[in-house]
């Protein structure tokens, strides 16, 4: 393949290890190139700009800037940018929250060599890649019901062992309004209390310890 067609990848991952691993792997192919490596999402965003790669390969937890925020703020640049989740992490949030933001595909990082960069030919295509597993957590995802901005914060405070007296304080509003969220969360988790409801969040990705 000739300079002007090779497909330019961006990773973007805080292990180094990873990183050039990867690298190794891409630069084998005749058709691809590595053109820069980022360390957290501050820089992915910036070598973004920098380079303007074909193809962006990001992970989910890193430093600075998370993989979620840095694929809104590139695609907040580049509309249409070709991004491909490659992470360790495949809970039905983490899926839909990477996808929501832009990402045109989705990995976990024991996916083989082969798979990988097929995955990378197919979104520089401008197609989508997502395997069964994941498409099927992502349509698991979508038949949940929607927790609520406030309703987010309350089961995060929840996730910290916080008491409803604590979590009025905190958030400047009723302890029976807290009871009320509480209850509408327990409903859409569909749990019976609220340690069933922080095991279900923490397992679906929705909130960590």
């Amino acid at each position: 393949m000739s300079q002007a067609t090779t497909i330019r990848v961006l990773i973007a991952d805080d292990h180094a290890i990873f990183r050039q691993g990867l690298a190794t792997i891409i630069n084998r192919d005749p058709d691809m190139q590595v053109i820069a490596q980022a360390e957290n999402g501050e820089q992915a965003i910036a070598l973004f700009e920098e380079h303007q790669p074909d193809v962006t390969l990001m992970d989910l937890r890193m430093p600075e800037v998370e993989g979620v925020a840095a694929i809104s703020a590139i695609c907040a640049i580049v509309k249409f940018a070709r991004i491909i989740v490659l992470t360790t992490y495949d809970s039905d949030e983490d899926i839909y929250r990477g996808l929501q933001a832009g990402a045109k595909g989705y990995l976990l990082k024991e996916t083989e060599p082969d798979e990988l960069l097929n995955a990378i030919r197919t979104v520089h295509r401008g197609q989508k890649y997502i395997p069964p597993d994941v498409g099927a957590k992502l349509v698991q995802r979508l038949s949940n019901p929607e927790l609520s901005e406030r309703e987010l914060e309350v089961l995060g405070s929840l996730a910290q062992g916080m008491s409803n007296a604590d979590i009025a304080t905190a958030l400047s509003i009723g302890e029976g309004t807290v009871k009320s969220h509480v209850n509408r969360i327990l409903n859409k988790l569909d749990v019976g209390d609220r340690t069933q409801a922080v095991i279900v969040a923490v397992k679906r990705g929705i909130v960590s310890l």
